[in-house]
């Protein structure tokens, strides 16, 4: 019998969350695709939805995470900033590490 360890792990400034899990593939969806809407779209949300994600990742980080450009006959885009890609890295190198921490303590259950 083989056991799994579950973990969600999220970063929040003042009861606000920063990041987590579906923040974090918001901002990789926004990179890929180089809009909020898009972004959206590609994740199954609503743009209010992702909006408002967006929003709370702003407010809560020390500096802007996206550059947003206004819409036109083109319309508008939304790239991440060189701070919102280091969030991003960091993020999932804390998860990674956190990962292959619980997987070793797992193994204290597992010789019991």
């Amino acid at each position: 019998m083989g056991y799994k360890i579950k973990s969600r792990i999220w970063i929040e400034s003042e009861d606000n969350v920063l990041l987590g899990e579906g923040r974090v593939h918001l901002l990789k969806a926004i990179q890929k695709t180089g809009s909020l809407s898009k972004a959206a779209k590609s994740l199954n949300i609503s743009y209010k939805k992702a909006w408002q994600l967006l929003d709370s990742v702003n407010k809560s980080a020390k500096k802007p995470v996206t550059i947003n450009s206004i819409g036109g006959k083109g319309g508008g885009g939304a790239e991440l900033t060189d701070y919102g890609k280091s969030l991003v890295t960091a993020f999932d190198e804390i998860n990674r590490n956190c990962w292959e921490f619980l997987d070793k303590e797992l193994a204290r259950i597992e010789k019991l």
